[in-house]
């Protein structure tokens, strides 16, 4: 068995005392727990819609505590919901788990692969999982202290990167009887802000031909890479006239096995991305055409499997408000002396950091902002008032999806952020269970926004979890 380095084993402060009746829920916060959860869904790296093991111990932990836990929930064998308590206000906190396939590294400040993991924790769900479930555990034991009434609910949700796993709980009427929303990601910062994103519409594109040698008999095939080659050219040049915030991706999954043979299958993976839903609507269509015309082109034939599809996320500056009250009522993350010379080693090895190691310890001043990535959190804005934020469990100037960020995200940095994220969480819940004025305030402000003629669509459609997306 592979031995832990000292990064992985380090750990410090945040151990919480036992909790007083008069106490805030952030409190009974651990960070032991946290830790101990945090590595091992680090050590498990399982992708989108196979977290068997990491949804198994996030549950196994919230029964222990009291929850009553329904597992496989939407169609998803590794989804579920955990409650607590009874009656209203219903406050839920996310917990995501999947990693990212393609790529790994051991938790270490320099670049070392793990040859046996074929997956990482690069966007830090570990940390997310953990933290979230301590968050939830933590606001049970406060209503519990405390004779609050209300329910405490976590949404275990798989399969963020690409999958849209919380599409399809939204879809299947989950969060019906949710008043308000928590949740929280990895970052290189803490910080709170009215911040949307992205939404997203995702395919893989099939192309069908004619095997044949490709030296002897080539005018018998029909190479269905041709019709990828020609369907990426068109959408290339498409890029030139689509609106500016667009985004574009594609990798070529299946290519062909061999030079010497005409490939009659090959596979494409797009993602359109755009704030704006309808826009992203449009784009894809257009993307479909190129994929019908270059099979038109090259004597092939094309059909396509939609594979995600999330909302932008909605805005609620109101609840944003008290998140950044919150945190900055816990504060930032502050380095040990091995985790400062973790720090500095990593931190070298980052190209164009824009933020210093120190910043770690401070809470980013509130903001509006527009991200450019997307999150199946959107589809649960869409649906019930929802604010996040995000902490600084990696080393500052670290990209998402990156080595460094898998790193961080396995050792004792990364589990500091995870418990600032899991306090702060509990205090915001604690402010809505106790303030009827700020609930009713939110509420109204989710209305507007929204729009009164709003009518809920998956970008994804009907079809049912793609379970198997990352086959």
């Amino acid at each position: 068995m592979r031995k832990l380095t000292a990064w992985a084993l380090a750990a410090s402060v945040f151990t919480a005392p036992c909790m007083a009746a008069d106490a805030t829920p952030d409190g009974a916060v651990s960070y032991d727990h946290i830790a101990k959860m945090s590595r091992s869904i680090w050590d498990y790296a399982e992708v989108g819609y196979k977290e068997t093991k990491s949804s198994k111990l996030l549950q196994d932990t919230l029964k222990k505590a009291g929850f009553k836990v329904e597992a496989g929930v939407a169609d998803i064998p590794t989804a579920f919901e955990a409650t607590y308590g009874s009656g209203g206000p219903v406050i839920a906190i996310l917990a995501e788990f999947d990693a990212l396939p393609g790529i790994s590294q051991d938790a270490s400040p320099e670049r070392h692969i793990l040859e046996e993991k074929k997956a990482g924790h690069a966007c830090g769900h570990n940390l997310f999982g953990a933290g979230s479930v301590e968050a939830a555990i933590s606001v049970a034991k406060w209503l519990k202290a405390t004779g609050t009434p209300g329910t405490i609910r976590l949404y275990g949700t798989p399969a963020e990167e690409g999958g849209s796993g919380k599409v399809y709980m939204v879809r299947a009427g989950l969060f019906n009887d949710v008043d308000f929303v928590l949740h929280w990601h990895a970052g290189d910062r803490n910080m709170t802000s009215a911040s949307s994103n992205l939404a997203n519409k995702s395919a893989k594109f099939r192309f069908h031909g004619l095997s044949a040698h490709a030296a002897a008999a080539p005018e018998k095939g029909r190479s269905a890479l041709d019709g990828i080659e020609a369907m990426n050219m068109m959408v290339n040049m498409m890029r030139e006239h689509v609106p500016e915030e667009s985004r574009i991706h594609y990798v070529i999954t299946r290519g062909g096995s061999a030079p010497n043979v005409v490939p009659d299958f090959a596979e494409v993976y797009y993602y359109v991305r755009n704030p704006d839903a309808e826009v992203v609507k449009d784009i894809f269509d257009r993307v479909v055409s190129a994929a019908n015309g270059a099979a038109m082109g090259t004597g092939t034939t094309v059909d396509y499997e939609i594979v995600g599809g999330t909302h932008a996320l909605l805005i609620n500056d109101t609840l944003a408000q008290v998140a950044d009250e919150k945190m900055r009522e816990v504060g930032g993350v502050t380095y040990d002396a091995e985790e400062q010379a973790f720090a500095k080693t990593l931190y070298a090895t980052l190209k164009g950091a824009d933020i210093t190691i120190d910043s770690a310890r401070d809470v980013l001043p509130y903001g509006t902002t527009r991200s450019s990535g997307s999150t199946d959190v959107g589809d649960v804005s869409m649906a019930v008032p929802t604010v996040g934020i995000r902490t600084a469990t990696w080393v500052p100037g670290t990209p998402a999806h990156s080595w460094q960020a898998i790193a961080a995200s396995g050792m004792s940095i990364g589990y500091k952020g995870a418990t600032v994220a899991a306090r702060t969480l509990a205090k915001v819940a604690a402010e809505l269970y106790t303030n009827p004025e700020l609930r009713e305030k939110a509420k109204a402000e989710f209305e507007k926004q929204r729009g009164e003629d709003f009518k809920y669509e998956a970008l994804l459609g009907d079809r049912p979890p793609a379970l198997n997306y990352r086959d």
